[in-house]
């Protein structure tokens, strides 16, 4: 186990991941996959929450109760395939401020360019769990996470499906603060720096596009 790396082994969550590796598995599916899997995944991405308790009263008594304290945290999707993700952690906390951060792969140099950033503010103040389904070169999240500290950040949890060993070893030399939650490690990278075995392209596959 790598120290700042997180493999979720759940049962359900497995599973679901293998449904989506398969390459017959249609749009429709593949889409309500990743949004089921990310229910599961944000339960260990937010684990540890800072809580407090609150005095309130059931139908039988009075009593003191455990709840979130602090600021509303903050999702922040990498464009565009991390929407895939969002969708599903925002079922469980509607409440989470939200924030954006688009980067493209430069299909030659693999190396991230920037074509949008909006993200909540006072971020100094939250927990900040960035998310993208692929953790490839790790170019691409290196920079997001970047963008975010500039921004203010400094809790911040990175949150993706799977996950390449090159992309953990670049995110572990740019941001060893930043823990990571996954649902794999997979082998390595292909020459045109897609995750093997992988899923192919996330953002594709959930979008029905080429």
């Amino acid at each position: 186990m790598i120290e700042h790396l997180t493999i979720v082994q759940h049962p359900l969550v497995q599973h679901k991941l293998t449904l989506m590796r398969e390459k017959e598995t249609p749009t429709a599916v593949f889409r309500q996959l990743l949004r089921e899997i990310s229910h599961l995944l944000a339960y260990e991405v937010t684990r540890n929450l800072e809580m407090t308790s609150v005095h309130i009263e059931t139908p039988l008594t009075e009593m003191r109760a455990p709840k979130l304290a602090g600021k509303k945290l903050a999702l922040i999707s990498i464009l565009r395939a991390g929407n895939g993700l969002l969708d599903g952690i925002l079922d469980l906390i509607p409440s989470a401020r939200v924030g954006f951060v688009g980067l493209y792969r430069d299909e030659e140099t693999l190396k991230p360019v920037q074509y949008y950033f909006k993200v909540p503010t006072e971020l100094e103040d939250r927990l900040v769990i960035a998310v993208d389904p692929m953790l490839a070169t790790g170019n691409s999240s290196a920079a997001a996470i970047d963008l975010l500290k500039q921004a203010g950040a400094t809790n911040i949890r990175f949150l993706c499906l799977l996950a390449a060993p090159e992309g953990v070893k670049r995110m572990a030399e740019a941001h060893p603060d930043v823990p990571i939650v996954t649902a794999a490690l997979d082998s390595h990278l292909n020459e045109k720096g897609y995750i093997v075995p992988g899923l192919g392209d996330a953002g594709d596959r959930m979008f029905g596009t080429k």
